[in-house]
C-alpha cells in the first residue's frame, strides 16, 4: 500500500517489457496482466501485498454489505444495518472484519522501512514525516471535497438529515488514519520490544484489553465510568500492529503462528459462548455492547487467530501470486490504497443520495429487513464499484505530493476539512 501502508517489501519496478498478447479482450487482459508481472521485481514480497490488499478490500465490502439506509416520509436517509434484523449475518462480519490483518501487514511493513531509512541514516522523525504525509493528504482531501459538497447538495434540495448521515459515512472509516498514526509513531518502541521479547511483546496489550472489559462488562459494571472503553483503543489496535514487528524481527515464526491460531480460535469460542460478547463484530443500531469502536477483547481474539493464519499461509499466498492474473489486481488494489479507503462510502452515497428521490430502491434506499434487500444489494455492488473506480480517477490525484498546492491552498484545505469533521461529529 503506497499511502496506508508503504509498499515496502518490493523495489523499483524492472523495465523490460511485458510479453505481446492476443487480441480481445481476454487477450488485452492478459498481455497487461503479464506487463505488470513482468515489471515486479523478483523479490517482491507477493503474500505481504496480497494480504493488504484483501484486508484492504474487506473495508468497503463490509461497509456495503452491513450498512443501510431507510427513507423517512420526508425523502431523508437514515443510517440502519441488516444485522438489526438478520442474526445469521454475524458471522459474515467474521470475515469481513480484517483490519488485525490490516495492522499486521503494516507492523511488518513498518518495521522493514524504518529498518532501511535508519540504515542509510535517516533519522526516525524524517522517516516518520514521510510516512504521515502520504496519509494525511487523502484525507485532507476527501474531507476538504465533502465540506465543499455539502452547501452545493443543500442548495440542490438534499435533506440536512441525508446530508448528517452522509457526512457520518464519510468519516466512518478515517478513524483508522488517526489511529494508524498513533501507532505508527511508536514503531521504533515497538521494534526494542519485539527484539527483547519476541511475539510476547503483544501479550501485555491483551491483558490490558482483558482488564478493561472486565471492569466495563463484569459484576463491577455499574460503577464504571462510560469513557472506561476508549482506554482499549490504542492497545486494541496495536495488539496486531507489534504482532507484524515481531514478524519483521523474525521474531514470530510458525510456532508462534500456530499458538495464535488456536490460542485465537479457542479464546474467540470461549467468549462468544461462554461470556456471550455479542457475535457482530461491527456496531449493531439499538444493542447496548458492541465489540468495535473501541475493539472489544473478541475483536484482539479474532485478529490473533488471522495473523497465525495469515503467517502459516504466506508461503502459499506468494506462488499463488506468481500467476499474473491473479497478481495485476493486487497491484492495482495497493496502488489506490488510501482512494480507496478514503472514497468507498462517497461511492455508496453517489447512488444512495440521487436513489432516495425514487423513493425506497430495494437494496439502496429500502430498510435492510428483508431477504431480498440482501439480494438486491448484491445486485449494487458491481455499480458501487464502478462508481468506486470512476471516483478514483480524479480522487487519487491526493495520494501524491500536492505540488501545484500553496500555503494558501492548504490552509484553505485544512479548514475546510476541520470543518467537516466538526459538522459530521455532530459538534455543529
Amino acid at each position: 500500500m503506497n499511502a496506508t501502508v508503504e509498499h515496502d517489501t518490493g523495489a523499483d519496478a524492472h523495465t523490460k517489457p511485458g510479453p505481446r498478447g492476443k487480441t480481445g479482450p481476454r487477450g488485452a487482459l492478459r498481455t497487461a496482466a503479464a506487463a505488470i508481472d513482468a515489471k515486479t521485481p523478483a523479490h517482491r514480497d507477493r503474500a505481504m501485498d496480497g494480504l493488504r490488499a484483501l484486508a484492504l478490500l474487506a473495508v468497503p465490502i463490509g461497509h456495503w454489505m452491513l450498512g443501510g439506509f431507510t427513507r423517512d416520509p420526508g425523502g431523508a436517509l437514515h443510517n440502519t444495518s441488516p444485522l438489526a434484523s438478520f442474526g445469521f449475518f454475524a458471522p459474515l462480519s467474521w470475515v469481513l472484519q480484517m483490519l488485525g490483518i490490516f495492522f499486521l501487514v503494516g507492523g511488518y511493513a513498518s518495521t522493514l522501512s524504518y529498518r532501511r531509512a535508519t540504515a542509510r541514516g535517516e533519522s526516525t522523525g524524517r522517516w516518520l514525516r514521510g510516512r504521515l504525509v502520504r496519509l494525511g493528504r487523502p484525507v485532507l482531501g476527501v474531507t476538504a471535497v465533502w465540506a465543499a459538497l455539502l452547501p452545493v447538495l443543500h442548495t440542490l434540495g438534499v435533506p440536512g438529515t441525508t446530508l448528517r448521515t452522509a457526512s457520518t459515512l464519510v468519516i466512518q472509516p478515517l478513524w483508522f488514519v488517526g489511529v494508524y498514526t498513533v501507532i505508527t509513531a511508536l514503531t521504533p518502541w515497538c521494534i526494542r520490544a519485539a527484539r527483547r521479547f519476541g511475539g510476547w511483546a503483544a501479550a501485555p496489550l491483551l491483558g490490558s484489553v482483558a482488564v478493561v472489559d472486565f471492569l466495563r462488562y463484569g459484576p463491577f459494571a455499574a460503577a464504571m465510568p462510560s469513557w472506561l472503553s476508549f482506554l482499549n483503543l490504542l492497545p486494541g489496535w496495536l495488539f496486531a500492529y507489534q504482532l507484524g514487528v515481531g514478524w519483521g524481527e523474525k521474531r514470530l515464526g510458525r510456532r508462534g503462528a500456530w499458538l495464535l491460531l488456536v490460542g485465537g480460535t479457542a479464546l474467540f469460542a470461549a467468549l462468544l459462548f461462554v461470556f456471550h460478547y455479542p457475535a457482530s463484530m461491527v456496531g449493531v443500531p439499538g444493542e447496548v455492547r458492541t465489540n468495535s469502536h473501541p475493539p472489544s477483547l473478541l475483536v484482539l481474539a479474532l485478529a490473533a487467530a488471522q495473523s497465525g493464519a495469515a503467517i502459516l499461509l504466506r508461503d502459499r499466498i506468494g506462488r499463488l501470486l506468481r500467476r499474473p492474473l491473479l497478481w495485476a489486481p493486487v497491484v492495482v488494489i495497493n496502488l489506490s490504497a488510501m482512494t480507496i479507503l478514503c472514497w468507498h462510502q462517497t461511492a455508496l452515497l453517489a447512488a444512495a443520495v440521487p436513489g432516495a428521490v425514487f423513493g425506497a430502491v430495494p437494496g439502496l434506499t429500502s430498510g435492510p429487513d428483508t431477504l431480498g434487500w440482501i439480494l438486491a444489494r448484491l445486485l449494487w455492488l458491481p455499480v458501487f464499484a464502478g462508481l468506486l473506480v470512476l471516483i478514483g480517477r480524479y480522487a487519487r490525484g491526493f495520494e501524491g505530493p500536492w505540488k501545484r498546492a500553496t500555503h494558501a491552498r492548504r490552509a484553505l484545505a485544512g479548514l475546510l476539512a476541520a470543518g467537516f469533521a466538526v459538522f459530521a461529529l455532530g459538534l455543529a
